[in-house]
């Protein structure tokens, strides 16, 4: 799966609903592929590269480091 492909999945979803909400990125791999569990490294490194806010329990977090499930949203 091609950068360009994901990051504009993400994109998509995060003006989708907005700068005041957020999403799974599990929801831009699963609009990827049937088979989304393992694009998840390559959605958050890809995330990371974009104008979106990756956070764990409120706190921003990196996407790429951070262990177990995060939120993105719109900067």
């Amino acid at each position: 799966m091609d950068d360009a492909r994901i990051a504009a999945a993400l994109m998509e979803l995060a003006r989708a609903r907005g700068s005041d909400k957020s999403f799974c990125p599990s929801e831009a791999a699963r609009a990827l592929s049937d088979d989304w569990r393992p694009l998840m490294d390559d959605v958050r490194r890809v995330a990371a590269t974009l104008p979106l806010t990756a956070t764990q329990k409120g706190r921003r977090v990196d996407p790429v480091t951070a262990a177990g499930p995060i939120r993105l949203s719109l900067r």
